[in-house]
């Protein structure tokens, strides 16, 4: 069935939301939510995925019966993804969705660590809801399209509530002691001064134990943030929660693509004059200025090896955009890919992202699986789609909560440079990660049963 065949019917009103959606659906697995900038979609029941995990690629089919199985075929999934010159959807339209780990991308370049969770998840889907003023609308080119109309139906009009609601078996807190975040920003200054890179990105992780769906908090941390590309992915018995305000790359129509990075960080205040000077102290910071066009000038190199000559622009630089926490600088690099080159492959070899490791980066990964101690996993990856006629977006997974088992896992840090201090680095972690961190406690059991 092509996309001018699909299946299209509003399947509930604008009054379900997202979350209600989610749990309403939590049986199935593979299930994923984008918020894509204010285009929302949630997708689910993929023809096939693939998953790495445990340094193995797994390839399913999905059957008649919508039970999954292992294929024999190891067909890359991306292959489905074919650039067209007759782009007419700026949203997702059926394609690819997934997401890739720091952990996955930076093994393309330098021995690091992988977490025993997925790394790597990309499904293909033909089966999805797009939020319009009317309503949630399915839309579906998979042949089993009224069929799985009429399945989702069934889950989202009987009750939703999860038999095993999120809680934390006690307080998630930072891994790293202040003494040891001292200790590895010297170490990174030593780097610095002996000139074997300009900027490290060093980031610490705070952790707990936790049991239950991570899918019953969702709403609560999305309506904290207000954060642009949001989502949430379950596969099996591993969930990534999406707060991030970062978009990584767009793929637009006609080769354009777009990145827009950001490097430095001021704290949101509810007086607003103290808000303002906070804003105000990022627009003149140097140092972040600094901090800024170096992760613009590592992103332009990047870009530069697959677009057309002549085509890489820096329209927008030191911009400052105010989140529900923080003030961000950001800046904006765009390019034309060649006619030749499958965004996919650009996507790959561009992450991780340089906002996340630093310059040059290479020996920024390096410094980095030498002195955070543990591996990322999903946190400072990517998540987001690619439409069949391979336009899409993906995000850059900071503020982001992962679940694997009975292990919750919350990231935050910064770029240090030259001209870093340590305290305020220090500090800004917490600037980023406070409000979700607060949050997450308040997730603690409190029962002693």
């Amino acid at each position: 069935m092509t996309l001018s065949q699909s299946f299209k019917k509003i399947i509930c009103d604008s009054t379900f939301s997202v979350s209600h959606i989610l749990q309403a659906l939590n049986e199935l697995t593979q299930l994923v939510y984008l918020q894509n900038a204010d285009a929302p979609v949630i997708a689910f029941l993929p023809e096939r995925y693939q998953v790495f995990q445990k340094n193995q690629h797994f390839f399913f089919q999905r059957t008649q019966d919508f039970c999954y199985i292992r294929d024999d075929e190891e067909i890359d999934i991306s292959s489905n993804i074919q650039p067209s010159s007759e782009q007419k959807e700026a949203s997702f339209s059926g394609g690819l969705i997934g997401f890739v780990s720091y952990d996955y991308a930076a093994q393309q370049h330098v021995p690091v660590q992988i977490k025993p969770q997925p790394s790597l998840f990309l499904g293909l889907y033909s089966s999805y809801l797009q939020w319009t003023d009317a309503g949630w609308l399915f839309c579906s080119s998979d042949s089993q399209a009224e069929h799985i109309y009429r399945k989702i139906e069934s889950y989202l009009f009987q009750p939703s509530a999860l038999s095993h609601p999120f809680q934390l078996a006690s307080i998630c807190q930072a891994r790293w002691t202040k003494t040891e975040y001292k200790q590895a920003f010297q170490q990174v200054q030593e780097y610095i001064k002996a000139g074997d890179c300009y900027q490290i990105n060093l980031t610490q992780e705070f952790t707990a134990k936790a049991h239950g769906r991570l899918l019953s908090a969702v709403e609560a941390f999305w309506q904290l943030t207000d954060a642009p590309y949001s989502g949430y992915l379950r596969i099996d018995d591993f969930e990534l929660l999406s707060c991030s305000p970062e978009l990584f790359i767009d793929f637009q129509a006609h080769r354009k693509i777009i990145t827009k990075p950001i490097k430095g960080t001021m704290p949101r205040y509810a007086d607003p004059v103290l808000d303002e000077q906070s804003k105000q102290r990022l627009m003149a910071s140097e140092k972040d200025q600094a901090e800024n066009v170096m992760i613009v000038d590592l992103l332009r190199n990047d870009l530069s090896v697959y677009a057309e000559t002549g085509s890489v622009k820096t329209p927008k630089l030191f911009n400052i955009e105010s989140f529900n926490q923080v003030h961000h600088m950001v800046s904006e690099v765009e390019a034309t890919l060649k006619a030749e080159v499958h965004p996919f492959h650009v996507l790959l070899s561009a992450l991780p992202g340089g906002s996340i490791t630093g310059a040059p980066k290479i020996r920024a990964m390096q410094i980095i699986e030498e002195l955070e101690g543990a591996p990322r996993g999903a946190y400072c990856g990517s998540m987001g789609y690619f439409n069949f006629d391979g336009t899409g977006s993906w995000n850059i997974l900071i503020r982001s909560i992962q679940k694997f088992q009975d292990e919750v896992s919350l990231w935050a840090g910064g770029g240090i440079t030259i001209a870093s201090e340590c305290e305020a680095e220090y500090q800004e972690c917490f600037d980023k990660v406070s409000a979700l961190l607060n949050l997450l406690n308040t997730f603690v059991q409190t029962d002693t049963e």
